[in-house]
């Protein structure tokens, strides 16, 4: 036993060093340097003919531990920075003159995949995963990542894997040969023991992966690989540097020297660590883990295998289409045969969909429609799981489905509401069940915005809580817990956003110029691209229902009307703000413009006002409709509707497409002084209407001249 890692050696003269770090054997200083005394203690040994690394708990290693990246670091020289990629892993590990077998079992994740690469062969079990995460959190494989793993499965794979931190199961590493062999997770040791010893024996070979070539191609295939790629990397992320830190640093080994690029990789993710970039990107990967992290989660979740879906509400299709996708056994209950066949048509569309982008295959298709089931009544309820109601109804007629659900389902059904009309309290009054009462809110239901709003009530038991929690993470959705506040939460936050940019469109600024500004600063999408997406129905619904319950908060779109007035209504009728051709392709529509002007506010402004509104910088568009958002997640954080600030965090990066490397429109608040954000809102209130007024919370900290938001700290502290 040294400290962090456990060694035995066995008669076969085969020592395992095992990294024990649990739960998940996460590397640290003090684990690398246990590992290197480990493996410094057995080479010499003359009862040791080879070295098997793995990791205790069938679990190899899940990486280093996230917390040590984003803190500035102290000046370290060339020797120090090559400490563990050089000295260790390449002079004594890959250099050794005994072989060294990776027994790999669970994850094998950044820093510990590395370690793996450096072994002279690697044997995992089938469902191990591997991969290269390091790029999640804005650095660059550090300790050889970049040089060996082209090496061993090729170049266009390893950028794949490495840029888009991209893990595969065992099954597929061996296909890649990036593991020369599958064992069952009971005989992975055994394997591996042999394995290294016929290394020893000359029967297998002594592969030394840094100075592989067989997998790399040509020079000249290798740049044109390595260019396209830079090129891509330059048109999804141009505000970030570290991919094409990575590409250049992956490149100077392949033309160049891959050991000379060891030490050019080691510095530069020294230097990534410390960049302002990792911090974002760290604070949003913890932010994401604490979503989940409520008092209740000691409980056991159940199984929710069974759900029914209520009406035709202006998403339940989609809805459906999703729980089919994801092998839920779906009924779908309609007040009479055409509307449920109407429907269900909606549904076989948007399967159909599904299937032509790519999102399931043909045979997932058909099974999907096979675990469909479309009701006039109530009679298949009796063994439902959960029950999502999205009528677009009153008051009563909700109240009365839920009085029916509870004498017609299971005494442990969940009951939901997929509607923001109406407070769950009131939905269920007549019941004596509001303890299994919760919303369930969906946001345009896209692949691309994998997030779900959970409404709790006081009386709401944890049971309950814990159940819905994991059917969202089931469902592949993230789960933002909110209180049953008013409608306020995560749409009131996405609709002040697109309504800020509405209103600047209405003051007479370019759409295109306007998407354009908040593209270049990294948003998924721009905000009128992102409204089509939508649908003008949905949007203007949403909006409806903000603008009746909060009046002076939200700002009442002149501009939709009149393009639904002309048979507009966004990418469904490929006619909103942009035209759209067969493929969905999305493309500047020159007739807007008129539309525009209809809608347009400029008559009520000063002949000043309209020339700086002319002379708008990217910059000052990107405040002028980010400010807005920031100032109602402040609202909604200040009146207690979510558990945490970083939570908004989490549901701007996925419902609204704030870039995640900016950390979230809450943490990227700390790039300006309270002061400043406050002026910005009360001058911008002054000139275009009380849609600006700053709220109380920025109010305060600006007299107080503290950051609107101050996070990080907090988020890694709870995680320890």
């Amino acid at each position: 036993m040294h400290g962090k890692t456990v060694v035995e050696v066995g008669a076969d003269g085969v020592a395992v060093v095992a990294i024990n770090n649990p739960p998940l054997n996460l590397l640290t200083v003090d684990v690398m340097l246990s590992l290197q005394e480990s493996i410094k203690g057995v080479l010499p040994r003359d009862d040791v003919k080879a070295i098997v690394i793995t990791g205790t708990n069938r679990k190899f290693s899940a990486g280093f531990d996230v917390t040590i990246f984003g803190d500035k670091q102290k000046k370290r020289t060339k020797e120090e920075l090559g400490f563990l990629s050089i000295q260790f892993l390449t002079d004594t590990l890959e250099a050794a003159r005994k072989p060294f077998v990776a027994a790999i079992d669970g994850p094998a994740f950044g820093g510990a995949l590395e370690i793996v690469l450096a072994c002279h062969a690697r044997i995992s079990t089938s469902s191990a995963k591997l991969g290269l995460t390091e790029l999640q959190y804005g650095i660059i494989p550090g300790l050889g990542g970049t040089q060996r793993l082209p090496r061993l499965v090729g170049l266009p794979k390893a950028l794949e894997m490495i840029l888009m931190s991209k893990r595969v199961d065992g099954g597929e590493a061996r296909v890649l040969s990036l593991v020369d062999a599958i064992a069952p997770a009971d005989k992975l040791i055994e394997v591996a023991r042999r394995w290294a010893l016929d290394i020893v024996e000359r029967t297998r070979p002594w592969v030394i992966s840094l100075y592989k070539t067989d997998k790399l191609g040509t020079l000249e295939e290798a740049r044109a690989v390595l260019n396209s790629a830079r090129m891509e990397v330059q048109r999804r992320n141009p505000n970030v540097d570290y991919p094409l830190v990575c590409i250049d640093v992956i490149k100077q080994g392949i033309v160049s020297d891959p050991r000379d690029a060891l030490w050019t990789e080691t510095e530069a993710f020294h230097e990534l660590r410390q960049s302002s970039t990792c911090r974002s990107l760290v604070h949003f990967f913890f932010a994401q883990r604490q979503t989940t992290k409520i008092s209740e989660m000691n409980l056991l979740p159940r199984n929710i295998d069974k759900v029914a879906v209520i009406g035709g509400g202006l998403m339940s299709s989609e809805i459906v289409a999703l729980l089919v996708l994801r092998n839920y056994q779906v009924i779908l209950k309609e007040k009479n045969r055409d509307q449920l066949l109407e429907e269900i048509n909606k549904i076989r569309k948007n399967l159909h969909t599904h299937f032509k982008y790519g999102k399931t295959t043909l045979q997932g298709l058909e099974k999907a429609l096979t675990l469909l089931k479309g009701v006039l009544d109530y009679d298949s309820f009796e063994d439902v799981d959960l029950v999502i109601e999205a009528e677009c109804e009153t008051l009563s007629t909700k109240q009365d489905i839920f009085a029916d659900l509870e004498k017609l389902c299971p005494p442990n059904c969940i009951f939901a509401s997929s509607s923001s009309t109406f407070s769950l309290e009131l939905i269920g009054e007549r019941t004596k069940c509001q303890d299994r009462i919760v919303g369930i809110h969906f946001f345009c239901l896209s692949p691309a915005v994998p997030l779900v709003e959970i409404v709790r009530t006081e009386r709401m038991s944890a049971q309950a809580m814990v159940d819905v929690i994991e059917f969202a993470r089931k469902f592949r959705r993230t789960p933002i817990v909110v209180s049953d506040c008013n409608g306020q939460g995560v749409n009131s936050m996405v609709i002040t956003y697109l309504h800020a940019a509405t209103l600047l469109a209405e003051l007479g600024v370019d759409v295109y110029q306007i998407d354009l500004a908040l593209k270049s600063f990294g948003m998924h999408l721009g905000p009128f691209r992102m409204i089509d997406m939508i649908g003008f129905k949905a949007f203007a619904e949403i909006s409806r229902i903000l603008i009746e319950r909060l009046p002076d908060r939200f700002y009442k779109p002149k501009l939709i009307p009149v393009l639904q007035n002309a048979n507009r209504e966004g990418e469904s009728t490929c006619k909103g703000f942009y035209e759209y051709d067969n493929s969905g392709k999305a493309s500047p529509d020159p007739e807007l413009r008129k539309y525009t002007v209809k809608a347009t506010s400029v008559g009520n402004l000063t002949a000043d006002t309209e020339a700086q509104l002319r002379k708008l910088s990217d910059s000052e568009m990107v405040e002028m409709i980010l400010f807005p958002a920031l100032n109602e997640a402040c609202r909604v954080i200040s009146d207690g509707v979510v558990m945490r600030p970083s939570d908004l965090d989490v549901a701007s990066v996925l419902a609204m497409g704030f870039p995640s490397y900016r950390g979230g429109i809450h943490y990227w608040s700390n790039n300006f002084d309270s002061g400043y954000v406050y002026s910005k809102l009360k001058k911008w209130s002054q000139a275009y209407g009380h849609f600006f007024e700053p709220c109380d919370y920025i109010m305060e900290r600006s007299a107080k001249s503290t950051h609107v938001a101050n996070e990080r700290k907090k988020l890694i502290k709870s995680q320890l």
